[in-house]
């Protein structure tokens, strides 16, 4: 048995973790566009990336550090450093090893960006800000807004779980995306952190299970984006762990996200979900659910308001899994 109460703090409610953002003028003066959390110990990472094969610099860039431990994100909004190259790649590098000289206790840091396609980083103005970090600051909502690019409100969660034997660990997470989102994940960052003492191999193994029911599962408009990004960081500060009670805090933290996500979608005025019963099995299940969530026939009845449900009848016939209509009249 355990306890899941809901705190604040967001990727700072673990022990441990600190997070803030600063202006580098990508999109103004008054609104804060590059961000980071920190650890003050290394942490094992888990990760999911876009299905899309023109891979933003950012994921290459973290993928060519094969088997590693992190302490350090940076994220900025604005730029997406996608269909860039390897130029996208080196100006991470110049920008990441600035970030390294100024700070030294920070490990194979890891970037993450969102917002244009096929611009080159501005990396004199986003360096020079990234120097004016705190490390000791714990302003997770500074964090969540700061990457935020048509998104409409900040998104941002946390839990701490107390276990039967009284030991606890806390898990939290911040999000942005509004546009360009479809089941294969979306213009979506999810960044979590937790002090909860998983294995590293079993965090990656609960985060491919978990992501299958959430951000896999949301579409907005279908598109899917260069990239799509979900971290999640692993100190180990707490001491405790519960294989159970961790599997079911994440995906809370998951489902809150990614539901946030396609509730502030461009445009959106409604907020539904498909529950697929008595397909041959979970892959057909699955298509079936894709399908309906992608067709534009479905998403104007929907938002007409219109029970029409031939479209939908004739949507899960068009997904190409076996069908048998006596069951849907």
């Amino acid at each position: 048995m355990y306890s899941l109460l809901s705190i604040k703090n967001g990727v700072c409610a673990s022990e441990g973790f600190f997070s803030d953002s600063a202006n580098a003028g990508l999109r103004g003066t008054t609104q804060d566009d590059n961000a980071f959390i920190y650890s003050d110990t290394l942490c094992d990472v888990a990760s999911v990336f876009t299905t899309n094969k023109m891979t933003a610099a950012p994921i290459k860039h973290f993928l060519n550090y094969g088997e590693f431990q992190t302490n350090f994100i940076y994220m900025n909004a604005k730029n997406a450093n996608a269909m860039t190259a390897q130029k996208g790649i080196d100006d991470i590098d110049d920008i990441l090893n600035a970030i390294k000289e100024k700070f030294p206790n920070i490990h194979n840091p890891i970037m993450s960006s969102t917002g244009v396609i096929g611009v080159r980083l501005q990396k004199k103005a986003l360096i020079q800000s990234a120097l004016t970090f705190d490390l000791s600051k714990k302003n997770s909502t500074a964090s969540a807004k700061a990457i935020m690019t048509t998104d409409t409100y900040h998104k941002e969660i946390a839990f701490k779980v107390i276990l039967e034997n009284g030991k606890s660990f806390s898990i939290g997470g911040i999000a942005k995306g509004a546009g360009m989102i479809n089941p294969a994940m979306a213009t979506m960052l999810c960044f979590i952190t937790t002090d909860a003492n998983i294995d590293k191999e079993e965090l990656r193994t609960i985060l491919n299970q978990e992501i299958k029911t959430t951000f896999n599962a949301i579409s907005v408009d279908g598109d899917t984006s260069t990239n799509d990004t979900v971290l999640i960081l692993s100190n180990k500060r707490s001491g405790a762990y519960n294989k159970t009670a961790f599997r079911d805090a994440l995906h809370k933290v998951m489902e809150h996200l990614s539901l946030e996500i396609v509730q502030d979608g461009e445009g959106a005025k409604k907020l539904v979900a498909f529950e697929v019963s008595g397909a041959k099995n979970n892959t057909e299940a699955e298509l079936c659910a894709k399908k309906l969530s992608n067709s534009l026939l479905v998403k104007t009845a929907i938002f007409g308001e219109d029970p029409n449900w031939g479209r939908i009848a004739s949507t899960i016939g068009a997904s190409g899994v076996i069908s048998d209509e006596l069951k849907l009249i």
